[in-house]
C-alpha cells in the first residue's frame, strides 16, 4: 500500500511495551440441562507477544485457539487471569480502533457489494469518505479482488475464497497496529494462500503485530517469528522455531568413491553400495567437507535436515494426548 493511515485517536505507547501480555488466562463454561457440566477450552494460558512480532498459535481442533483470541479481543470474558493489549487491560474499548480482526467464519451482509461492505466497515471506525475512496481500492488490490467485481457483485455471489479476501480487507480497513487472524488461509486455493502469506509478510515488514491461528504449518514456518502450541486448553510450548525444533544441524550427504575407511566411522547411518555411499553428519560443514576432500570422495548431494514443524507438532500432541489420530 502506498501510504500508512493513522487510526483515529491512536494513543502513544512505549516501544518496549509488549503488544500482548497475558497471565493465567482461563475460560470455563457450564453446559448441559442442569448447567453442571464444566468445560474449560482455555486453562491458565500465559504468553507475551512483542511489538512488530508475528506470532502463530497452533493446536488441534478444539484445543482453545479461537477461545484465546476471543478472550484477548474481549468478545468473551475470561473466567480468570489478566492481561493487556497495546498497554491497555483486556476489554478496554479505547484500543478497538487500533486492532484488526478476521474471524475464522466471518459474517457478511451478503446483499452488499464488497465495496459497500468495506465502506461500511470504514464508517464504523469513523474514517472520512475521502480516506475510504483511496483506501478501499488499495486494499482490494492487496487482497486480489478486482474493483469492478467489488463494486457490482453482491457478496452472496462470492466464493469462499473471495469472501476470505474480503474479510482480510475488512480487517485492515483501519490500518491497525495489531491484527488478529483466525485461520486466514481457510478456503483459499494455493495461489490465494500464497497471496495471503505475502499480505501477512507485508504487514510484518510494516512493523505491525500479527497474531494468528493456522492449520497450514508450512506457512507458519515461513511467516512467524515465534509460535505457541496449545493442547487441551493449555499452552504447552512457545518460542522461536530454533528454540522449539533445535539448532542442532544434521547434514545428509551422498557421494561416491574415495577412501571410505577414512570417513565411514565418522558418519551416522553410513550406507555403502558399490562405490556409492551415504550418511549423516552432525558437526560443522567445513569439517565434513575437509574430511571428504581429504579422502578423495566426490559429494553428489548435501542437504541440511532437522525436524519439521509438522513433525514436532504431531510429536507434542501425541505426548500429551496419546497415540491417536491428530486432527489439526
Amino acid at each position: 500500500m502506498s501510504e500508512t493511515l493513522t487510526p483515529p485517536q491512536a494513543a502513544a505507547v512505549t516501544p518496549s511495551e509488549p503488544a500482548i501480555a497475558v497471565q493465567g488466562l482461563t475460560k470455563t463454561y457450564r453446559t448441559g440441562f442442569w448447567m453442571n457440566k464444566v468445560v474449560s477450552p482455555l486453562k491458565d494460558c500465559s504468553l507475551t507477544v512483542a511489538r512488530g512480532e508475528t506470532f502463530g498459535l497452533l493446536g488441534p481442533n478444539g484445543a482453545g485457539k479461537t477461545t484465546t483470541i476471543k478472550c484477548l479481543l474481549g468478545i468473551v470474558d475470561p473466567t480468570s487471569g489478566s492481561g493487556t493489549l497495546l498497554g491497555k487491560p483486556l476489554g478496554d474499548r479505547s484500543i478497538k480502533q487500533r486492532i484488526g480482526y478476521l474471524p475464522e467464519n466471518p459474517y457478511f451482509y451478503d446483499y452488499l457489494t464488497a465495496w459497500e461492505f468495506l465502506h461500511f466497515a470504514g464508517q464504523v471506525f469513523r474514517l472520512p469518505n475521502c480516506v475510504l475512496q483511496e483506501r478501499i481500492p488499495q486494499l482490494l488490490e492487496l487482497v486480489g479482488l478486482s474493483i469492478d467485481t467489488a463494486r457490482k457483485k453482491q457478496l452472496r455471489t462470492y466464493s469462499k475464497g473471495m469472501l476470505q479476501r474480503t474479510g482480510m480487507a475488512q480487517a485492515l480497513i483501519n490500518d491497525p497496529e495489531l491484527v488478529f487472524l483466525d485461520e486466514p488461509m481457510s478456503g483459499l486455493d494455493p495461489i490465494g494462500r500464497y497471496q495471503m502469506r505475502e499480505i501477512i509478510l507485508s504487514l510484518k515488514q510494516q512493523g505491525k503485530t500479527v497474531f494468528f491461528n493456522s492449520h497450514i504449518l508450512a506457512d507458519v514456518e515461513i511467516i512467524c517469528n515465534r509460535v505457541g502450541l496449545i493442547i487441551g486448553g493449555k499452552l504447552v510450548q512457545q518460542g522461536t522455531l530454533d528454540e522449539l525444533l533445535g539448532q542442532t544441524q544434521t547434514y545428509v550427504v551422498h557421494g561416491h568413491d574415495g577412501d571410505v575407511h577414512q570417513f565411514q566411522d565418522r558418519l551416522e547411518h553410513f550406507h555403502l553400495q558399490g562405490s556409492h555411499w551415504s550418511g549423516e553428519w552432525g558437526g560443522s560443514l567445513p569439517e565434513l567437507l575437509g574430511i571428504l576432500t581429504g579422502a578423495g570422495a566426490v559429494v553428489t548431494d548435501l542437504r541440511l535436515q532437522r525436524q519439521s514443524l509438522e513433525e514436532y507438532f504431531v510429536d507434542q500432541v501425541r505426548a500429551v494426548e496419546g497415540d491417536r489420530p491428530v486432527s489439526v
